[in-house]
């Protein structure tokens, strides 16, 4: 295949997209199914995802969490990037992001212990295992990806959890759900969503003492949106080398908490 085709580019394309909003899930939510994704996997299902993903824990800056990736020794790494039958698979690699929320959970198990939590754009559900591995009373993964569920609950079992609720409806916009905690990872590429975020997690915090949580490696769709000015930051992670690589070269993931003040209500 031609080297825009093959998968072993597949990260530094994907990447593109995710900041170009090409094929990125903002896109997706309109062609997507709507509800809750259960907690079972079709038999078919479960044999195609594991068939095609890796098991790994490697590589990234959570390494007592296990999933299911696509790495260079699965067949779709080599193979088109159309060749894939669902949806753009984002849900199968492991944004920086969220490996700095999960880390920063499991490294502060105060955060989510005994809470409710709310993983919104999940994925590959690593920030809400974590949470969960941390003491959490309530755990909701969401992600607009029907396919994102069911990798979700491959990797609950990977890591001996029961598998938490997965919704897979588009919850901006959605009323707002009774959260002492709110976690988004890598969500900011695409200025209209962003947007969307902005004000339906201000609403979220109007309605109830909600802290918000935003894990993202400096994108420059991130840093130029007017959230930005709404932002503390927590902490800064390094990414291994491996991470960087798959990155295009981002060196380091902050968690970001969001206080929007009452003085820039209206920004």
């Amino acid at each position: 295949c031609s080297n825009q085709g093959c998968w072993k580019a597949r990260t530094s394309l994907l990447f593109q997209a995710w900041r170009s909003g090409k094929g990125s899930p903002s896109l997706g939510w309109k062609r997507c199914c709507h509800g809750e994704a259960g907690t079972s996997v079709t038999p078919e299902m479960r044999a195609f995802l594991e068939e095609n993903t890796e098991v790994t824990s490697s590589g990234n800056l959570t390494p007592e969490i296990q999933l299911r990736l696509l790495t260079p020794r699965c067949r779709f790494w080599q193979e088109k990037l159309d060749s894939w039958p669902y949806g753009d698979p984002f849900w199968a690699i492991y944004w920086p992001g969220g490996q700095a929320l999960s880390r920063y959970i499991l490294d502060n198990p105060w955060i989510v212990n005994g809470k409710s939590v709310l993983d919104l754009g999940s994925g590959c559900g690593a920030t809400a295992i974590a949470a969960v591995m941390s003491g959490a009373s309530q755990v909701l993964a969401n992600d607009i990806d029907p396919i994102a569920g069911m990798a979700m609950i491959l990797n609950c079992e990977l890591n001996h959890l029961n598998p938490f609720p997965i919704t897979i409806r588009n919850m901006i916009n959605s009323e707002v759900g009774d959260w002492d905690l709110i976690v988004l990872g890598d969500m900011f590429y695409d200025e209209q969503l962003a947007d969307g975020l902005h004000q339906w997690l201000r609403k979220c915090m109007r309605t109830r003492p909600t802290q918000v949580l935003i894990g993202d490696p400096g994108r420059h769709e991130f840093l130029r949106h007017r959230i930005h000015r709404h932002l503390h930051k927590v902490v800064e992670y390094s990414l291994p080398e491996a991470a960087r690589q798959e990155n295009n070269g981002l060196t380091s993931s902050i968690v970001w908490s969001y206080q929007p003040s009452c003085s820039l209500e209206s920004s």
